[in-house]
């Protein structure tokens, strides 16, 4: 039995905001899991935000990417998609990429959305309630 006061408990990733030349995002969902989500995973305790965003879009997408050329957009939280119970806390960094990615280790789908648009996907609470409205925020912004 929890109590109202017992904290959350905290799952730290790195998460990235992956946009191709045509302005979409990159969402993945895992094997066994109905919601779409930012690419990325668990910071280990040795870790680096950034050189573990290399290591989980290197072992979920076979992308290679140079960590300097990830632009961090700042800390996010929201209730975790796939752990009742648990908070995910992202460190999120922006990257473009004009290559193609392919569904590696636990990815099982991936897709590119148009952030402007509803999609009717299922979304993690991260992705829905903050990445995407941040990330639509950005482009009004320059418009």
């Amino acid at each position: 039995m929890t109590s109202s006061s017992t904290p959350p408990r905290l799952i730290r990733i790195a998460a990235a905001l992956l946009i191709g030349p045509d302005g979409r995002t990159l969402l993945v969902r895992k094997r066994g899991t109905e919601a779409f989500m930012q690419p990325g995973g668990k910071i280990e305790p040795h870790e680096l935000p950034v050189h573990a965003l290399a290591r989980e879009l290197e072992e979920e997408l076979g992308l290679d990417i140079d960590p300097a050329q990830a632009v961090y957009l700042g800390p996010f939280s929201a209730p975790a998609a796939n752990e009742p119970g648990f908070v995910v806390h992202a460190e999120l960094f922006q990257l473009h990429i004009d290559v193609d990615v392919t569904p590696e280790a636990e990815i099982e789908e991936v897709i590119w959305i148009d952030p402007s648009r509803d999609t009717g996907l299922n979304l993690a609470p991260l992705t829905r309630d903050l990445i995407l409205p941040f990330y639509r925020a950005s482009l009004t912004a320059i418009a």
